[in-house]
């Protein structure tokens, strides 16, 4: 046996000892993508239900904003009703208060030139 015949036969056994590894080696890779996919088709099992009760969450969420959107339009209008009438009686008020003040102020300007004159009338008739 020559010396390159040793080699050939070494370089065979660690050949045959690397495929034997690969063999091993890829059986715990095959075993360990299926326990993966094992753990995934779990994954997808559990998450399917939560999936579904989010979107009936969402769904009554929805309904819940839809229904609450026609009082909230009524209570905006009733308030802009109020608002109004406020308005309107305040002017109402402005407009009596303005004129009572008018009034009141000119029977009052004419009242104290009348007791000026008949004040004034006394003085003079006093005088003679």
């Amino acid at each position: 046996m020559t010396l390159t015949s040793v080699f050939y036969i070494l370089l065979l056994i660690a050949a045959t000892g690397l495929c034997v590894a690969l063999v091993i080696y890829l059986n715990r890779i095959t075993k360990t993508i299926k326990e993966l996919e094992k753990d995934v088709r779990n994954l997808t099992a559990e998450i399917r239900p939560l999936i579904e009760s989010t979107l009936r969450l969402s769904e009554k969420l929805y309904q819940l904003s839809e229904d609450a959107k026609e009082p909230v339009q009524t209570a905006k209008t009733i308030i802009e009703n109020v608002k109004n009438h406020v308005d309107k009686i305040l002017e109402l008020e402005e407009k009596i208060r303005g004129g009572i003040e008018d009034s009141v102020t000119g029977l009052i300007r004419n009242l104290s030139a009348v007791v000026n004159g008949v004040s004034t009338f006394w003085k003079a008739y006093k005088k003679k």
